[in-house]
């Protein structure tokens, strides 16, 4: 009971604190404003990136032809893919130099003439180093294709190869059916990409940055419970409050639950503020984000014990608090998207507890089972608990 009066007494001081109060809710919800609204393009949903491809055909080929006709004009691509004919080269590095055109695909003289075999020459790309994203749309489309063309050639060889030994009556008729079926497959516009999400729903920028921004915000309670004790310890508070016929254990304990009750009210208010005023959709299942946020809750304020059982003076927390929170906070996810990370960095983001709880608000948001989210829960928990356990043992030895 007295560990809950020493909390009330620790979130009261918080509450009170205007500047804390500024820094802890209103700041979170105008950065989700600003970074949920600038962007938004980071997270579109409706396809690809708009491209313009550069077209040049040095020579006269079918292949080629149909490669123009059937894949870069179908009604599949219209929308993301715009094509510009050229009548040379030099014309395709200019409108490319002039940014024009996204990337240019030269078709050589004679591209199909060893089809037959199953080879094709390969086709030259230009590109722009700063339009990566266009240049794999053209590389894939180009691929794609080819691989379809010489699959088809190789195989329609070998059926009227197979045929040929057979000697049916229709042998000539039959080999053109299965020529034209095959060439159908191979000038077929589908480019074998199915777009999906790992949930059931697509997560918008706005959701992104208002879980990213929430899991930022709730590790600054790390250093504010730190620096609460040690300022205590400073003041000479705690030296008073162990005069008193209370246990250093109930009181260390009072300034966890304390750091618990702040972090939890901070998570709640923030949830229902961006439902209200930004309309993020936190989920389906309410309950999953009340305990991953508890369980984040529990992880923060037991690190934060944990902290103050190692440092001795208030400006080593402020310190933390300035380049420790935001480093977390970059490879947690919070500044940038975490899958725009390089492999090695995302390894690395594991370390961070912010990054399980950014990606299981996420997941929680997409569509997800208690199953998938239950380690996370457990594991933040359990870091919280052992952190605790360390830092009041600590603590009541110092």
């Amino acid at each position: 009971m007295k560990s809950f009066i020493i909390a009330w007494k620790d979130l009261k001081i918080r509450l009170i604190d205007r500047r804390g109060f500024m820094m802890m809710l209103l700041m979170p919800l105008l950065l989700t404003a600003i970074l949920g609204s600038a962007l938004s393009n980071l997270f579109d949903n409706e396809g690809l990136p708009k491209t313009i491809i550069g077209y040049y055909q040095e020579g006269s080929d079918d292949f080629a032809d149909v490669f123009q006709k059937d894949v870069l004009h179908s009604k599949e691509i219209k929308d993301d893919v715009k094509i510009e004919i050229v009548a040379s080269q030099k014309e395709l590095e200019d409108l490319l130099r002039k940014q024009k055109i996204d990337v240019g695909i030269i078709i050589p003289n004679g591209w199909s003439e060893n089809i037959k075999d199953g080879k094709l020459q390969e086709p030259k790309l230009i590109t722009d180093p700063s339009k990566d994203i266009q240049a794999k749309i053209a590389e894939s489309i180009i691929r794609s294709f080819s691989e379809r063309a010489q699959t088809v050639a190789v195989s329609t060889k070998s059926v009227v190869t197979d045929l040929a030994k057979s000697q049916p009556e229709n042998m000539e008729q039959v080999a053109k059916e299965v020529s034209v079926n095959l060439q159908t497959v191979a000038t077929s516009n589908t480019d074998g990409i199915e777009k999906g999400t790992v949930g059931k729903k697509t997560v918008g920028a706005m959701q992104y940055y208002a879980a990213a921004m929430l899991v930022m915000f709730l590790l600054f309670n790390i250093t504010v419970g730190a620096k609460s004790i040690v300022t205590e310890q400073r003041t000479e508070t705690l030296a008073r409050l162990l005069s008193t016929p209370t246990s250093s254990f109930t009181i260390l304990l009072g300034k966890f639950f304390g750091t618990l009750l702040f972090a939890c009210m901070q998570f709640s208010v923030f949830v229902v503020a961006t439902h209200y005023a930004f309309h993020v959709n936190w989920g389906g299942d309410i309950s999953q984000i009340a305990v991953v946020g508890i369980a984040y809750a529990i992880c923060v304020a037991g690190l934060s014990m944990l902290i103050a059982a190692f440092i001795r003076e208030e400006r080593t927390a402020d310190l933390m608090g300035g380049i420790g929170i935001q480093l977390l906070a970059i490879l947690g996810g919070s500044m940038l998207p975490i899958y725009a990370f390089p492999d090695t960095l995302q390894t690395i983001a594991n370390i961070a507890p912010n990054k399980w709880a950014l990606t299981s608000f996420l997941n929680i948001m997409s569509g997800t089972s208690w199953y998938e989210i239950l380690p996370v829960i457990l594991s933040l928990s359990s870091a919280g608990i052992v952190s605790v356990i360390i830092g009041t043992f600590r603590l009541h030895a110092r």
